[in-house]
């Protein structure tokens, strides 16, 4: 009697993943000062496959505006979520990343059965989850969840400096340079940089102690 223990050569040969729909999921910002860490949950079609998807990072700007749109209009569906600034200062980076991108699935018009996952954390979900290390230029659904949330970020960037011009945020998004963190010596904080973050708080601290010892 052969143990269940052991497969055959043909159930070897079987597809053994579960049938239905699935979603990969990735996430921008999360190493920038400021702002919304972004996750997008995308499920492609199949029937309409969409040429040059890779990991956002090794897009031009320009490229992934095209593959954003194209992926809005050919995917079954998607969806972007957000863990606010206020939420990353009370949660942390990490808890709050894996927030947005538990958001970003439960905003799926359709239910996936798989969620692959850009990295080696999950989020806490309903469904059978995967994480993928180097999932971004690896799986086509990760690769769009990418390009969404990338370039919903960068436009949130683009808003902002419409409103704080001199914190430079089209330019740097948000990131920890030079530029953006003299900005941060000459203007303190605004509303929406990470408090808990090092740099930010230090900034922070020196501005307070220099208005201390000026104050009469």
């Amino acid at each position: 009697m052969r143990s269940k223990r052991f497969l055959t050569a043909e159930q070897t040969a079987l597809d053994w993943s579960a049938p239905g729909l699935c979603a990969g999921v990735d996430e921008a910002g999360r190493g920038p000062l400021a702002g919304p860490v972004v996750a997008a949950a995308v499920i492609l079609n199949p029937r309409q496959p969409i040429a040059g998807l890779a990991d956002s990072k090794a897009l031009t700007a320009r490229r992934r505006e095209q593959l954003f749109a194209e992926i809005c209009e050919k995917a079954l569906c998607c969806s972007i979520a957000e863990a606010s600034t206020a939420e990353i200062d009370a949660l942390n980076i990490l808890q709050a990343t894996l927030l947005a991108m538990r958001r970003a699935v439960e905003g799926l018009r359709l239910a996936p059965t798989l969620v692959r996952v850009d990295g080696n954390r999950l989020p806490v979900l309903p469904m059978r989850a995967e994480a993928v290390v180097g999932g971004d230029a690896r799986v086509a659904e990760i690769s769009a969840a990418s390009i969404l949330a990338k370039v919903h970020r960068d436009r949130w960037c683009a808003q902002i400096d419409a409103d704080w011009p001199h914190y430079g945020f089209a330019a740097h998004k948000g990131y920890g340079t030079a530029a953006h963190l003299a900005a941060l010596r000459e203007h303190g904080a605004c509303e929406h940089h990470r408090r808990s973050f090092a740099p930010v708080a230090q900034v922070l601290g020196v501005v307070s102690r220099v208005t201390l010892e000026r104050a009469p």
